[in-house]
């Protein structure tokens, strides 16, 4: 059976989402946030405070977000580059109760930052903060530099503490063998300095990989895609 998102919060409410350009980050929260409305019916905030310039954002896709029936967040002004500054409602929505609230941040210091202000909650019993690592980036491939983006970004954004999420892949060309074997190797950097929570695959690759993978392993629908990708694809 696949794990539930609820399940995956361990009973929390909140849920930040931090990674480098290329690892999957944002897909991942915005399966967080969908997961969570489809299993519980009440109220999701999405925050995209992404302060990166990746190809896409989740807020490229913000419609179907809200056609989910999730609130989307974001900075409403129109720039090339992103504006550093908080969308509106986050301690509000940190505060209401019975609701799930997810934080799609850059992975670098610049966008860590921004949640400093919050550091007391999301350091609380309440939220889970997620670090999301492709093994397959070249800024990923080694201990120094996982361990090294966490220091930055742990320090930036005052977090005590984060989660690893495996996600090997390759865009649309993975494998159900890259997973597995991206995984492999993840553990193997990780040598057990960081806790793995748990894996991400796309869903048409879960079936080949449900013998193979030991950790809990979480189905991710495609909901971002290049401009010449068609829903098809």
């Amino acid at each position: 059976m696949p794990a539930r998102f609820t399940d995956l919060l361990g009973g929390k409410s909140a849920a930040v989402f931090l990674g480098g350009s290329g690892s999957g980050k944002s897909e991942i929260a915005i399966n967080f946030a969908i997961g969570l409305k489809n299993e519980t019916g009440g109220k999701v905030h999405f925050f995209d405070m992404d302060q990166t310039k990746p190809l896409f954002r989740s807020r490229d896709v913000a419609g179907q977000i809200t056609e989910a029936g999730v609130a989307f967040h974001a900075n409403t002004a129109e720039s090339v580059e992103d504006v550093p500054a908080v969308p509106a409602g986050v301690a509000e929505a940190l505060r209401e109760p019975g609701s799930f609230v997810i934080l799609d941040i850059g992975g670098n210091e610049r966008g860590a930052r921004m949640i400093g202000q919050y550091h007391a909650y999301l350091n609380g019993d309440g939220c889970r903060v997620f670090f999301v690592v492709n093994p397959y980036c070249a800024w990923s491939g080694d201990f120094e530099s996982i361990a090294g983006s966490i220091e930055k970004i742990s320090k930036a954004s005052r977090i005590a503490r984060v989660q690893i999420i495996s996600n090997p892949n390759f865009g649309m060309e993975t494998t159900a063998d890259d997973v597995a074997e991206g995984h492999i190797w993840l553990r193997d950097i990780l040598g057990g300095r960081f806790d793995i929570s748990f894996v991400c695959a796309m869903e048409h690759l879960c079936g080949a990989l449900s013998t193979r993978i030991e950790d809990v392993l979480v189905p991710i629908r495609r909901y971002i895609r290049y401009p010449w990708q068609d829903a098809s694809d």
